[in-house]
């Protein structure tokens, strides 16, 4: 059985430490030998396996994703297990593995994202021209490699029909005035993220248990932004749980985003749709671009059209 380690995920193993690389190798060894050593990952497809650190010198447990298919082994990601990815229980791990359930989750995307399109189009179209063409195929392949963890099928449907907004007047057309991000800000951010955690699990060695610090999780993968060029805060689609989730810069509360991908955008369908179903944010008119009413600035409350409805 040939067993492939990606270029990426053998640098992630070298930021871990230095033998993590060695044993890395030696796993590769034994799930040659072995291939269905590893257990359901909460990801389709995916099995995780675990490496007891001791076995190796300065060398942290490890927790080690791959794929297996007929004739070979790719290796998907490496973590330390003091910030590896959560494990989904039994019933998330049913639902994220099933075929059928991911089929459902894609077209439910795929509709929801396309009733938000055909809303612009018709009443936003500053908003409307600003949304960038979907990606293809490999574009989206090149950035699960890039990522190192799979897009969800949800995401890949939005994805597939735009690949980022470029905004209007620094305002996306999402609730908040925030805007679905460019794929190749998704991965440059993922990278920096990922460079803050493997400082901090440097420091965390000393610390705590308690005051260990969390930046990112590989499993993260950046959705939306405060505008489309922002860093500073936006919703984060946690791979795991299905679940959106806040990201601040500033160390900001987490938010009550608790929705999947699906229920928020059906929701913002809805409010586009039948504006007085608005009860987190309210959508309006600034020209031909959609506003939203939370985060307008001085010079555009006057201009600012409420919708309707």
């Amino acid at each position: 059985m040939n067993v492939e380690i990606p270029p990426q995920v053998r640098d992630a193993a070298s930021r871990l430490g230095n033998t993590v690389p060695y044993a890395l190798k030696v796993l590769a060894g034994q799930l040659a030998e072995n291939p269905d050593t590893g257990r359901p990952s909460g990801r389709p497809g995916i099995l995780t396996v675990m490496v007891d650190g001791d076995f190796f010198e300065d060398c942290p447990d490890l927790a080690v994703g791959y794929i297996r298919e007929p004739d070979r082994i790719e290796i998907w990601y490496v973590n330390s297990t003091s910030t590896a990815e959560p494990v989904a229980d039994a019933r998330d791990q049913d639902r994220l593995a099933d075929p059928v359930n991911e089929a459902i989750t894609e077209r439910e995307a795929t509709h929801a994202w396309q009733r938000i399109i055909r809303w612009l189009q018709h009443n936003a179209p500053d908003s409307h021209a600003a949304l960038r063409a979907g990606a293809d195929l490999a574009a989206l392949t090149a950035l699960e490699d890039d990522l190192g963890v799979r897009i969800p099928a949800g995401l890949r449907a939005v994805w597939l029909l735009t690949a980022g907004d470029d905004g209007v007047n620094g305002r996306g057309c999402l609730p908040g005035n925030e805007a679905l991000m460019a794929l190749d800000e998704v991965a440059a951010f993922h990278r920096q993220q990922m460079d803050a955690q493997a400082h901090e699990d440097t420091l965390n060695a000393r610390r705590s248990e308690y005051d260990r610090i969390t930046v990112w999780r590989a499993a993260w993968i950046r959705v939306v932004a405060f505008g489309p060029a922002d860093r500073t805060s936006g919703l984060y689609l946690d791979t795991t749980t299905g679940c959106l989730g806040r990201w601040s810069r500033y160390n900001e509360g987490p938010g009550g985003e608790l929705d999947t991908l699906v229920t928020c955008l059906e929701e913002i369908a809805d409010v586009l749709e039948a504006p007085a179903l608005a009860t987190r944010d309210r959508p309006g008119l600034i020209g031909g671009a959609l506003a939203w009413g939370s985060r307008l600035g001085a010079s555009q409350e006057d201009r600012w059209q409420p919708l309707t409805g």
